[in-house]
């Protein structure tokens, strides 16, 4: 899976530039900026109500920004119809599950590939030249991702019948299956148990290192964050309080004082 260049000015596949966000007299997001490199792997942390699941409902383009601007790889998203999304290479999973959970493993993935790879109504009505070309490597697509994800077994099955975090490795099967340049994970380690938890480190790895995806992940697990991250941005309140490597972010006053305050906040 190549990917193609990122802006040549500052070698930033993703741009997010003072992103403000407004839901009446609520301040969601305000005047957030940070780039994405290609090749890396980003974190997007902050305590529960702090405007991670806002931002990526941006740039999935679920939500609008109030002001500022979200670039991908020299697109302006502002200026894309939401279908296009998956098209230009951005493939996103869900903190909450969004299966067609009475569809088999194999429909499901195969829909991850309609986005960018389908012969349309009429050339598949009509089975005309290129129809059987596009369906074969689509399915071929499938297979590999249902190998590299442990899911050929379960090829067959309905999803509805699979475990929680099997059914999580099929919706990253299928964002994958768009072929994406950047996936969104969010939440990947949410509801898994110790076992999953423990390989979901080396297969986020694997998805940047072996198909050259970049990956940009909101995540509460700290110790997966950690250990995975080359670069990590906190926000708080709607604002970016800190940014760096984990080290340096993890020792950040303002983000110890955010966690510390959450932390306080529960035990009342």
């Amino acid at each position: 899976m190549a990917n193609e260049q990122s802006d040549s000015g500052t070698g930033a596949l993703l741009q997010v530039d003072a992103v403000t966000v407004r839901f009446g007299g609520i301040l969601a997001l305000s005047n957030v900026s940070f780039d994405v490199r290609a090749g890396e792997i980003c974190a997007l942390i902050g305590p529960n109500g702090a405007g991670k699941s806002t931002l990526f409902n941006c740039l999935s383009r679920l939500y609008e920004c109030d002001s500022g601007s979200i670039a991908f790889n020299g697109h302006k998203l502002r200026a894309l119809r939401r279908h296009r999304i998956a098209e230009i290479g951005i493939g996103r999973t869900f903190q909450n599950l969004a299966l067609f959970r009475t569809m088999t493993v194999r429909e499901n993935v195969l829909l991850g590939s309609h986005s960018r790879h389908h012969a349309g109504f009429l050339r598949n009505a009509f089975r005309l030249p290129g129809a059987a070309r596009i369906e074969a490597a689509a399915q071929g697509r499938a297979d590999d991702l249902m190998d590299f994800l442990k899911l050929t077994q379960f090829a067959e099955r309905v999803v509805a019948d699979l475990p929680f975090g099997m059914q999580k490795r099929v919706e990253l099967a299928r964002a994958l299956a768009s072929e994406p340049q950047l996936l969104l994970l969010d939440e990947p380690a949410c509801g898994l148990n110790h076992e999953e938890l423990e390989s979901l480190g080396d297969l986020i790895r694997d998805i940047r290192d072996r198909l050259q995806v970049t990956v940009l992940l909101v995540e509460h697990h700290m110790g997966l964050v950690m250990g995975i991250s080359d670069r990590v941005v906190a926000l708080n309140f709607g604002k970016k309080i800190a940014e760096g490597t984990p080290a340096e972010v993890r020792q950040h006053p303002e983000v110890i004082r955010a966690y510390l305050g959450e932390v306080e906040e529960k035990a009342q």
